[in-house]
């Protein structure tokens, strides 16, 4: 069973104009890692080099955002829908 993810209108053009992605339920830094497959350069855009979440981007998994759970070790389960929000003060 899978996860989806919901793409913010700066990143479909990573996406090739794709709203939303079908991912494996794990951990968050697992669900980064598919979408990674999926769509390359879509990482980079929403992680730092350790692998974190930007500041300015914000991910919320049925609505609870992920720097209030676990971080890239928030579990996403099967049927859940993560949300990737980009801060209106930063950029991709």
């Amino acid at each position: 069973m899978s996860a989806i993810v919901r793409i913010p209108t700066p990143l479909r053009k990573v996406t090739n104009g794709e709203d939303k992605a079908s991912v494996d339920a794990g951990t968050m830094a697992e669900v980064v890692k598919s979408l990674e497959v999926q769509f390359p350069g879509l990482k980079a855009r929403i992680c730092d080099d350790d692998g974190e979440l930007r500041s300015f981007v914000n991910v919320y998994i049925n609505g609870e955002d992920v720097r209030f759970l676990n971080g890239m070790n928030s579990s996403v389960s099967s049927g859940d829908e993560v949300s990737i929000v980009p801060a209106v003060a930063g950029g991709f």
